[in-house]
């Protein structure tokens, strides 16, 4: 049985992710490591009663669902984890077999372990794999997501700010946002109502935006965002580290500023900005960087040990940033629901008309580059970094490779798929580079069109999958 026949069956389910164990002989232990991992990851379907093969699905039913049921779901409100797990259940019926499905959702609770925390489990493609500390850490971080940076610090005012910083902040935002009525406030009335001072004390992210960078260093004390020049599409290809690095800055509101020029600095742009930075002219694909690089600078992870970087190559412009989106990319696609890491940081930046006032601005990004570059932004994320690629059209990128690549027959992918083969060795036949546009352009529609088919049918993200001519 395929996946696709599988979840015809299965209709009620969602499949995002799923987890199917026979459970043949009782409640299999390994149950529980995924319902850590879909738990500590994006949730997903943990299915009883249904058998993997190489070739694909069978069901085979439980022989006593009930009982199975019954432990199962004392097991997930007892003792056993670290805290109570909901579930939803559902029972099916084929041919007198009985499978149950659960759907594990994503916790707010993170990390969630079973018998000690050692047992905490993440999923990795389509598996269970044991969390790192790094991102267990990252876990208990995100419990206080959007309150940490919110808190004061005892010790610090407004005498541990930059005068010059605020100033050049109250001017720009008297430019850009006139009709604001913050524009009437003193400087420690504005301060106060955006919460950078709280009954006069400085909060962290009061103390990121307009900081002396002595007084930040006391708290963050490898504080920065690191910008490179790489002349190379890749580290590996690189024959110098790189030609440039941005020297350290006082504040993110004076790293935006330089970070901005260095990063806009390679496009093609037939205008010229004024001093306060604003645009002359209206073109769409600057503002999506200046969204992407707003998006890094006001949801990066400050307390975490990871440090955000942007890498400038021949043919790309990388932001990494330190903190994993709160939710799976596909949500913030779809919706404009906004989740700031840093709501103080991200008030701050909307207020001066820099960023999108809902949501992460994924829609801005997509639809102003797309006007620029035709091969598509990469998103990604995990539990503690996420990154944004755009891929530049001129003359050091591979997007002339990849329309020519792009003409190559589908016969020719056809008779290379005989043997079964991989997406890297498939990109490395047609001379394309861009993972992306390559999945997006040539191999889902030669999937749709039902001219290859997958080793691993169902799980399609697995690292071992490869295609083969059907």
């Amino acid at each position: 049985m395929t996946k696709e026949e599988l979840t015809q069956k299965l209709q009620d389910i969602e499949w995002e992710d799923f987890e199917v164990k026979s459970a043949k002989g009782g409640l299999p232990k390994s149950a529980w490591e995924t319902v850590s991992s879909f738990s500590n990851t994006a949730g997903g379907w943990l299915i009883f009663g249904v058998e993997e093969h190489k070739d694909g699905f069978e069901i085979i039913g439980v022989s006593n669902p009930a009982k199975l049921e019954h432990e199962f779901l004392n097991t997930l409100n007892g003792e056993k984890f670290n805290v109570k797990i909901r579930v939803d259940a559902y029972k099916y019926t084929f041919d007198e077999k009985i499978v149950l499905a659960f759907f594990v959702p994503i916790s707010s609770q993170k990390p969630i372990y079973f018998n000690a925390l050692a047992n905490t489990y993440v999923r990795n493609g389509s598996g269970d794999r044991k969390a790192s500390k790094q991102e267990i850490d990252s876990m208990y971080r995100n419990q206080s997501f959007g309150t940490k940076s919110s808190e004061v610090i005892e010790t610090f005012s407004i005498d541990d700010l930059s005068p010059i910083s605020l100033q050049q902040y109250k001017e720009y935002m008297q430019t850009a946002n006139p009709s604001l009525y913050y524009n009437r406030l003193s400087i420690e009335e504005f301060l106060h109502k955006v919460s950078v001072l709280i009954d006069g004390k400085l909060t962290y992210a009061g103390l990121l935006f307009f900081g002396k960078r002595d007084s930040i260093n006391r708290y963050f004390v490898d504080f920065r965002t690191d910008l490179f020049e790489i002349p190379a599409t890749s580290i590996r290809e690189a024959k110098v580290r790189y030609t440039y690095r941005l020297p350290e800055q006082e504040n993110l509101w004076e790293y935006y500023f330089i970070l901005f020029e260095r990063i806009t600095m390679r496009l093609d742009r037939p205008f010229k900005t004024d001093k306060m930075g604003f645009a002359k002219e209206d073109y769409p694909y600057m503002d999506a960087l200046r969204e992407a690089l707003v998006n890094m600078l006001m949801h990066s992870d400050y307390f975490s040990p990871i440090k955000s970087r942007i890498r400038i190559f021949s043919d790309k412009i990388e932001f990494f940033n330190a903190g994993g989106y709160p939710k799976p990319i596909e949500y913030f696609l779809n919706n404009d629901t906004s989740i700031p890491r840093n709501p103080i940081l991200a008030k701050l930046f909307r207020a001066v008309k820099l960023a999108e006032n809902a949501g992460y601005g994924f829609d801005k990004m997509i639809m102003g580059w797309k006007g620029y570059s035709t091969i598509p932004i990469d998103f990604e994320t995990d539990l503690d970094t996420s990154s944004t690629t755009f891929y530049l059209p001129n003359k050091h990128s591979d997007q002339a490779s990849d329309q020519a690549s792009d003409q190559a027959s589908d016969q020719a992918i056809l008779e290379f798929c005989r043997e079964a083969k991989s997406s890297s060795e498939i990109m490395q036949f047609i001379g394309m580079k861009h993972r992306t546009y390559f999945r997006n352009s040539i191999l889902n529609p030669m999937i749709e069109k039902n001219l290859l088919m997958l080793t691993i049918p169902d799980k399609p993200k697995s690292p071992n999958q490869k295609y083969k001519t059907k």
